[in-house]
């Protein structure tokens, strides 16, 4: 008969090793370091929105993980050269977002609530990435929360005041 302690030992030996495979996988120029994004101001619907500006390709991988919840007037907007299919996943988040992905001209292609973060060994492995219905060039992180609070739908429009 198998004992408790011979079923958690294989167990906690995999949690371990998936912790150590996620923490490797992160590209080493963003590991832990600090990192100081530009800032801009965008305005959605009404709302003038302070944004750090990721808009290069280590910045957008590094995006907001291991910062703290931000408040409704802040966001991270993900600025892409070219409209394209552009996933986003939670690895190393601290808090729960709301995601919504913007064409060229401003209009929401997709709209992302309440996605979780992916913190422990078992959730790095099984963070999912999320995939708008549409080509997009801008993609906005915010608060989980907001799009619900402040009535972001599929007719809001995004405006670039400076980024």
């Amino acid at each position: 008969m198998t004992t408790r302690t011979q079923v958690l030992i294989p167990i906690a030996a995999a949690a371990v090793i998936i912790g150590v495979v996620g923490v490797l996988s992160i590209p080493s120029d963003i590991k832990l370091e600090s990192v100081e994004f530009p800032r801009g101001v965008i305005k959605l619907d009404d709302m003038l929105l302070d944004v750090q500006i990721a808009d290069t390709e280590p910045r957008r991988v590094r995006g907001l993980m291991f910062q703290d919840q931000l408040p409704y007037d802040q966001g991270m907007i993900f600025v892409f050269d070219d409209p394209g299919l552009y996933s986003l996943w939670m690895l190393n988040m601290q808090f729960s977002l709301d995601m919504i992905w913007f064409d060229s001209d401003g209009n929401v292609v997709h709209i992302e609530e309440g996605v979780p973060p992916c913190k422990t060994a078992v959730e790095t492995v099984t963070c999912q990435s999320l995939v708008p219905g549409g080509n997009a060039k801008y993609i906005l992180e915010v608060t989980s929360g907001f799009v619900e609070k402040f009535n972001i739908t599929k007719d809001s429009k995004l405006e670039i005041i400076s980024i």
